[in-house]
């Protein structure tokens, strides 16, 4: 593939993006039909109904769980729901929607406004950006298309047909690439933590269509082309970064950019030209005449408003006072995301008033059990009450200086891999070998080996090399199968050459 080159005029481009994001409910069951909502893993055209299948006189019962799960998204975007919102159908004539029309919502949907939160590209200095929404609506997924290889036929799955969905719709306010990525992010994490939905990318439980203009005035758009189904925030960048090259090159030579819908190439990594984007009015929009429009009370408002959990940006803001690196916080957010099992921000929440323990919890959970649990080699070590014990325990020993830094993760790794709780951690410790020692006496004769074996890095020791008392403290650590206390070695090293 030729590779598209931006001259150095394209920053005189400005760059709209706004995103349509799809997610999936975390409903048992489908948005009008009593019908099993998770499709992974099963049978083609198992989980469908006579509703599913738009048989004559079916008629759809709106599955109340979607509208509570509609509420709880208003909040985590920064809005309220909609008091009253209705249905309408949406015509189209695909193979994978048998009805030939959608259920969702357009000019009454349940979320109009609201932001996701998301940080500047600017830096590490806390500035915030607000993606502004334009709504997030209800509506009803569509089945699937297969297309063997070499046949000249298509399958058809309606498993998914009337799978709940969110379309969560952003104002043009993105400019880049990589903020397109962060929002795509953020969204995610906001679906997570508030219990939406699994938000399952690989499954395509949630996926993006990215629609993408450039213009030379600020103040107005360029003409868009959306490219669909994107289900990696990698592929939501690469899609944003490839169209906003492709764009500036067409017009830097007079050409006109086609409002179109275009596909994303993974492999290539380019987009492709699919179809004329249709507007609107093609699709007839009129109001579902066999579903009541939703009516939600202050009550009810209220009490949703009352459950939802703490959200991203409000675990950043308290976890600031631990001056992490932006990686580690970025780390623990998304890990409490990823497993339903193990809390990694409620223990260091616990702990925030003694810091030290607090700073300890969150490097421990980045670097030593996160990836443990990432790479499915834990024990399923999931207990609050029982790591709170270990890591409090492990903190205390470490603290003392009765464990190395060293010694300290190797403890853990064995701890989480093997699910052991032992009743005295220190006597189990040393069991293992994991106990510095911290007898003058004992590595004092081992300091003195290591200065008699070592007489070059002694002789630099005596004339003032800061690092060769570094490699004498490493060849005592050797000689002691890393047991010593590395701050005594040094002590009894510099007592024994006399500085």
């Amino acid at each position: 593939m030729a590779k598209i080159t931006v001259k150095k005029m394209a920053n005189k481009y400005h760059s709209a993006i706004g995103i349509e994001c799809h997610v999936q409910l975390n409903t048992k069951t489908k948005l009008f039909a009593a019908v099993g909502n998770d499709a992974r893993g099963a049978k083609p055209n198992s989980l469908i109904s006579h509703i599913c299948l738009g048989m004559p006189g079916a008629l759809p019962v709106l599955n109340q769980k979607a509208v509570e799960l509609a509420a709880r998204m208003a909040f985590a975007v920064n809005t309220k729901p909609q008091k009253y919102s209705y249905f309408e159908r949406k015509h189209y004539f695909y193979p994978d929607l048998p009805k030939g029309y959608q259920i969702t919502q357009l000019q009454k949907p349940i979320i109009k406004g609201g932001y996701v939160e998301i940080d500047s590209l600017s830096s590490e200095d806390g500035q915030t950006k607000k993606i502004k929404l334009n709504r997030v609506q209800i509506e009803e997924d569509a089945g699937k298309n297969t297309h063997p290889a070499g046949a000249d036929y298509s399958l058809v799955d309606l498993n998914r047909a009337g799978t709940p969905l969110f379309e969560i719709v952003s104002e043009p306010d993105i400019s880049s690439a990589e903020e397109a990525k962060t929002y795509a992010r953020e969204l995610y994490l906001l679906v997570k933590y508030s219990g939406v939905g699994d938000a399952d990318l690989y499954h395509g439980n949630m996926r993006f269509d990215v629609n993408v203009s450039l213009s030379d005035d600020p103040k107005k758009l360029g003409t868009r082309t959306e490219t669909k189904n994107l289900n990696s925030f990698k592929s939501v960048f690469g899609a944003v970064e490839h169209e906003i090259a492709r764009q500036t090159e067409l017009l830097q030579k007079g050409q006109k950019i086609v409002q179109e819908t275009r596909g994303w190439d993974e492999a290539k990594q380019k987009t492709i030209s699919q179809r004329g984007k249709e507007e609107a009015h093609d699709y007839r929009y009129f109001p579902e005449p066999d579903i009541p429009p939703i009516e939600l009370d202050d009550d009810f408002i209220n009490k949703i408003d009352k459950s939802m959990p703490v959200l991203p940006v409000e675990w950043r803001r308290r976890l600031k006072s631990l001056g992490l690196d932006k990686s580690f916080t970025e780390t623990l957010i998304e890990a409490e995301a990823e497993d339903e099992k193990v809390s990694y921000l409620g223990l260091i929440e616990q702990n925030l008033e003694e810091k030290e323990l607090a700073k300890f919890l969150a490097k421990m959970f980045v670097n030593v059990e996160i990836p443990l649990r990432r790479a499915d080699e834990t024990s399923g070590l999931t207990k609050d009450v029982s790591r709170a014990d270990i890591y409090s325990g492990i903190y205390e020993l470490l603290k003392d200086n009765k464990l190395s830094s060293t010694a300290t993760k190797s403890l853990l790794t064995e701890l989480l891999k093997t699910g052991a709780q032992p009743e005295n951690l220190e006597k189990y410790a040393d069991e293992q070998g994991y106990i510095q020692v911290s007898n003058e006496k004992e590595i004092e004769k081992i300091v003195a080996e290591v200065v008699k074996e070592n007489t070059a890095a002694a002789e630099d020791v005596r004339s003032g090399e800061a690092k060769a008392i570094g490699f004498l403290v490493g060849q005592v650590m050797k000689k002691s199968l890393g047991k010593a206390n590395p701050e005594i070695a040094k002590k009894l090293i510099k007592q024994q050459l006399g500085v």
